[in-house]
Parts: structure tokens; C-alpha cells; sequence
């Protein structure tokens, strides 16, 4: 999938295009749906298909404070959307600029001498341009005038509500991590590099691969059965921890992962967390001889999970 970065990226042969705009937050199945849409419209058209996302994403910029945790990094986004078919991904830098412009002047920078929208996908519930002014009968009217065709999908149910970005995070933020699951398609996951630690796990005798997660805040904290991808081409298994690690004082949202019965080193390796099952939330401990008994607990707990869904 070629990345195009800014309208300042794009060239003429970038223009004539499937296009669909949005967070693509999660890649979940509405998601999906509209992507597997624009692939196939992108196919009979015989023009590439792509996706227009910002970053940051809107509200992130607008209401910092107050912005949702992320489901994805940028990078993780731009593997799923690969994966969906996506041929060219288009990132706006969502600043001043792009929040101060209407819908009818996104219509036409954007869309039509950026892009040279032939035929447009999105959700019926699609909001853009400034004051989130533009709708999806401002796409249907702009359609007309310009030439492009347009495609609104409904939303995908489940359990009789819509799936959305913020129905997932609501799960993960509960700890629901199977129902999350099922609205994404596949379990959720954070990923980054392994870095140095402090070495703690070792000195407790649980050695953990260490991984900063790069996101403002997280969807998930806790203790969590999990899979691990990124080590040899086959899925490990372990106990993960998602937190500030208050036990030692810590300030900045980690991921660590004790892999089973593996002793190599993983520094260096970008790996991918598969968040299976929550065993309990975080906690503070008095001491670090009870936070060796708990880590314990926690690897019996999540072994025994494993063995129960014969991952083990």
C-alpha cells in the first residue's frame, strides 16, 4: 500500500480514484464492510482504492483533554487498512487549517483536485468540514455538481446495537476483551518495539519483554492471557500487563509481556500483543515480595486459561 502524506504528496497520478474517508480507528467490522466495498467498486472501476485519514485524528486535536483513547497507532492502522485491499492511504495533517475548512471547500481541495474522486464509500453517519458541516447529502449534492458517484453503507449490528470505535472501547475499558474481539474480528492487540527495562520481571524471576506503547492514553489496563507474534513466525503464549506500573512508581503506560517457556532475548524485535482474556485489573502492592506472590498467581491464572481454550 503506497503512503501519501499530506495534499502536498499527492501528483497527477494520484488523481482518479475509489476513495473513503474516515478515523478508520480499530479497522473493526463496519469498518470492514466499507472497505470490502471500496475494493470491489475499486476492481470494476479498474482504479485504485483509498482511504483519506488524519492525524491526529480530529479530536485528539480539538479537545485533547477529552480525546478517546486510541484502538490503533498510525502504524498498526496502516497494516490493517493494507490488509483490507487498500491500495494508496492518504494522511492529512489535521491541524488549524484542515479544522477551519467547510465541507464544500474540503469537497473541492480534497476530493476533487486532490484526489479526482470518481465514486465515494463511506458511512451513512459520516461527518466532515468545519463544525462537522458536511453530511452525507453534502456528498450526494457535491456528487451531482462534480461528477463522482456516491455510496453510503449502514452500520454493521451486533447484539442488536451498532459497532463502533467507542462500543469497543467501552468493552476494553471494562475488560471485556471477547466481546471487544467480536466486534473487531480478531482479538485486540498492541505492538511496538522491546526495549530496555529495569529488569524487574527478572529479578522477581518472571523476565518480561518490555514495549513503550506510543499513544496518549490506553484503551486497556490490567493483566491479560495473551499471544505473541513477532518472535519466530509461530504464536507464544504469556501473561501480559497493560499500566503505569504503580509498584514502582511509574508514570508512562507500558506493556509487558512474560512469554512461556521461552529464554531468548527479544530486545530490538517488534512484536504484537494479542490481549485474550482480562484476569484482573492493576494494582498497587506494599511490597515486592508481594508483588512476586501476585506475578505468580498471575501466570498460573493465565496458563490455566490457555490450557482451558487448548492454546496450551
Amino acid at each position: 500500500m503506497e503512503l501519501i502524506r499530506g495534499l502536498a504528496g499527492l501528483k497527477p497520478r494520484h488523481r482518479g480514484c475509489v476513495a473513503s474517508i474516515g478515523n478508520y480507528d480499530g479497522v473493526h467490522l463496519g469498518h470492514q464492510q466499507v472497505l470490502k466495498e471500496l475494493a470491489a467498486r475499486a476492481r470494476q472501476l479498474k482504479l485504485p482504492a483509498t482511504v483519506v485519514v488524519f492525524e491526529p485524528m480530529p479530536a485528539e486535536y480539538l479537545a485533547p483533554a477529552a480525546a478517546p483513547a486510541r484502538l490503533m497507532t498510525f502504524r498498526e492502522k496502516f497494516q490493517a487498512l493494507a490488509e483490507c485491499g487498500v491500495d494508496r492511504l492518504l494522511c492529512l495533517r489535521f491541524n488549524a487549517a484542515l479544522a477551519a475548512m467547510t465541507a464544500a471547500e474540503f469537497i473541492e481541495c480534497v476530493l476533487i483536485r486532490g484526489l479526482g474522486v470518481r465514486y465515494l464509500v463511506v458511512g451513512d453517519d459520516f461527518r466532515f468540514g468545519h463544525g462537522r458541516g458536511g453530511d452525507f447529502s453534502t456528498l450526494q449534492a457535491a456528487g451531482a455538481d462534480y461528477g463522482f458517484t456516491m455510496q453510503g453503507l449502514s452500520g454493521v449490528l451486533r447484539a442488536g446495537a451498532r459497532i463502533s470505535s467507542t462500543r469497543i472501547r467501552e468493552y476494553l475499558a471494562a475488560g471485556q476483551m471477547e466481546q471487544a474481539a467480536e466486534l473487531l474480528g480478531v482479538p485486540y492487540s498492541l505492538s511496538g518495539r522491546v526495549m530496555y527495562g529495569e529488569q524487574l520481571g527478572r529479578t522477581l524471576g518472571f523476565p518480561t519483554a518490555n514495549i513503550a506503547l506510543k499513544r496518549g492514553v490506553s484503551s486497556v489496563r490490567g493483566i491479560f492471557a495473551a499471544a505473541v507474534h513477532g518472535i519466530d513466525g509461530a504464536a507464544h503464549y504469556g501473561a501480559a500487563y497493560v499500566g503505569e506500573r504503580p509498584a514502582v512508581n511509574g508514570k508512562e503506560t507500558h506493556l509487558e509481556i512474560y512469554v512461556f517457556d521461552f529464554s531468548g532475548e527479544l530486545y530490538g524485535r517488534h512484536l504484537q500483543v494479542e490481549l485474550l482474556h482480562q484476569l484482573r485489573g492493576d494494582a498497587q502492592f506494599a511490597s515486592l515480595e508481594a508483588l512476586k506472590a501476585q506475578m505468580a498467581r498471575d501466570v498460573a491464572a493465565a496458563r490455566a486459561w490457555l490450557k482451558q481454550q487448548a492454546l496450551v
